[in-house]
Formats: structure tokens, C-alpha cells, sequence
């Protein structure tokens, strides 16, 4: 069966609950504090709890943010390919909630930016499988052993971006050279729209098809209007389940690692999205990343 293979950072989600975000300068008091392994852990996780074989080739750190990464992981059977870093432990997210689910982010680096091209190569991508990137890998010091990593893939794999916020932001010469080597685009809304410079939605898995070649697969999430998913020349709006969000830290990422898996059981892309779409319905109305249903509970959803 073909993997869910991820390159980028696993960290610790330090998740605040807050009534509201403080004025700068300002004070707020908390009224939850947890600790969660998050960022590509959270993709794996949803993978394997889909049932594909899913497998982790970043870096990670000794220590108990380390620790806490890899007990997560091996608890859903994700595999990791690299050993830790025996100098400094991973890093954290804090992730600072608010009652309507509005997320805000401050990000503390740690052994996770330690990769090198060779460290990720101990994923071992095979055609048919399903290899992830990050555009927040693309920031130094990761963004050169990626993209030395990514020259050595064999075609066949399917290089699957999901863009984050900061891509659209990077060189041309840049994205040009993570484009050239991606055959799957996922990502929400706003990424889509940052990076074609459109406003109309719709409009923006054509464009974003032709920035990156006719081979491309691109998917676009819109919240509660579900996605949109454009290939073979084709566009389909897949509807979503909207329900009443209490966290949609890591709802993004339950997509993108339910569609993965799906495409790695043989789905096509569409029945794969609608199953991601009610994958992250459900993620929404439980707290933390982690909160991907196994399988059968989609299937209890959907029918």
C-alpha cells in the first residue's frame, strides 16, 4: 500500500484558551491550558487513524517535548524514519484560542529545524507514495535541505504541498522550484488566494493548476462551504457538515491526512475530499489537534 510520508515539523501545541487576546501590551488571564503533538504529527496521526501506513522524516529533539511527539505518534502506529537529536528537544506552538475557535500562533523553534537532506531521506519515498511539504519548511535554516532533498525524488511519488500561510510570501525563484516538483496542491482559502492574486475562489484551482502544470491535482478548502477539487481539467465543489465549531486548531490538517490516506486505499478524489470534509467536521467539535476520527467513525457519520 502506498504511504503518507511527511518532511515538515512535528511540535508541541502548547493550546491556551482565552476569553479574548489581549491588547498589545495588555493582560488576559487563561481558562485551559494543554499540551498536544501537533503540526505534521497531526496530519500522520489522521492517516493512520484512516488506515494507511503513514511515516514521520523530520527531525526531533531529546527531551520532553521530544518525548511527548513520539508517544503520539507511536500510539497511532506512525513510524518515524530519523533518530532524535541528542543536543536539544523539539519545539512549541503556542496556540492561543478564543470562544468563536479563532486561533492565534507564536511558534518557538527547537531540534525540528535540524534536518538535512540526507536526514530526510531516511523516508525513503517510493512511486505511489504520498510525500508531504510544508511551505513553513521553507524558511531557513530548513528551506535548502528540503529543497535538496526534494531534486532526489523519483517520479512516480506524489509531492503533496500545503502551502501555510507563508508561501505566497517566499521569491519566485523560489516557489518556482518547490512548484516544479509538486504534483498535489492543498490548501485553504486564503493560501489559494494570496498566492494567484484572486478574489473569486473558484477562479483559483484553475490558476493555480496552471502556475504548477496540467499533471497537478489541486485542492482548496473553504470552511463550512466544503472544497474545491480541480483535475483532468475538471472542478468539483465538494460540500462540507458544517457543525458547531469549540476548536478548529488542527482541522486543516485532519483534512489533508484523511485525503491522503483515502488516495493511498485507492479512493479517487473526490470520494477522498468528501471523506476528508466530514473527517474535519468531526475534528471541530472536540479540543486539540489530535481530535481525527479513526475510520469507521466517518463511515458512521456519512451514513
Amino acid at each position: 500500500m502506498p504511504r503518507v510520508l511527511h518532511t515538515a515539523q512535528a511540535l508541541v501545541d502548547v493550546v491556551v484558551e482565552v476569553p479574548e487576546l489581549p491588547p498589545r501590551g495588555g493582560n488576559t488571564n487563561a481558562t485551559s491550558e494543554d499540551r498536544y503533538a501537533g503540526g505534521a504529527a497531526t496530519i500522520l496521526v489522521a492517516a493512520a487513524r484512516t488506515g494507511a501506513p503513514a511515516v514521520h522524516g523530520g527531525a526531533h529533539g531529546t527531551g520532553p517535548n521530544g518525548d511527548l511527539v513520539r508517544r503520539a505518534l507511536a500510539a497511532d502506529g506512525v513510524d518515524v524514519s530519523d533518530p532524535p537529536r541528542a543536543q536539544s528537544d523539539t519545539g512549541y506552538c503556542l496556540v492561543f484560542v478564543e470562544p468563536s475557535a479563532q486561533r492565534s500562533f507564536v511558534t518557538v523553534y527547537g531540534a525540528e529545524r535540524e534536518i538535512t537532506a540526507d536526514s530526510l531521506a531516511t523516508l525513503s519515498p517510493e512511486p505511489g507514495d504520498l510525500l508531504c511539504i510544508s511551505g513553513y519548511s521553507l524558511f531557513e535554516p530548513t528551506r535548502e535541505p528540503l529543497l535538496e532533498f526534494l531534486d532526489t525524488v523519483e517520479d512516480g511519488v506524489e509531492v503533496v504541498l500545503d502551502p501555510g500561510e507563508p508561501f505566497a510570501s517566499f521569491d519566485s525563484r523560489v516557489q518556482d522550484r518547490v512548484l516544479a516538483r509538486t504534483t498535489v496542491w492543498t490548501s485553504n482559502a486564503d493560501e489559494a488566494r494570496a498566492l494567484t492574486g484572486l478574489d473569486a475562489l473558484e477562479d483559483t484551482p484553475e490558476a493555480l493548476r496552471r502556475r504548477i502544470g496540467s499533471h497537478a491535482v489541486v485542492l482548496v478548502r473553504d470552511g463550512e462551504r466544503g472544497c474545491l477539487v480541480f483535475h483532468h481539467g475538471r472542478g468539483t465543489e465538494i460540500p462540507a457538515f458544517p457543525q458547531r465549531a469549540v476548536d478548529t486548531n488542527g482541522a486543516g490538517d485532519t483534512h489533508t491526512g484523511v485525503l491522503l490516506a483515502e488516495r493511498a486505499l485507492g479512493a479517487d478524489w473526490e470520494s477522498a475530499a468528501t471523506r476528508a470534509n466530514a473527517a474535519a467536521a468531526i475534528a471541530v467539535t472536540r479540543r486539540g489537534p489530535q481530535s481525527a476520527p479513526p475510520r469507521a467513525e466517518v463511515d458512521a457519520f456519512l451514513s
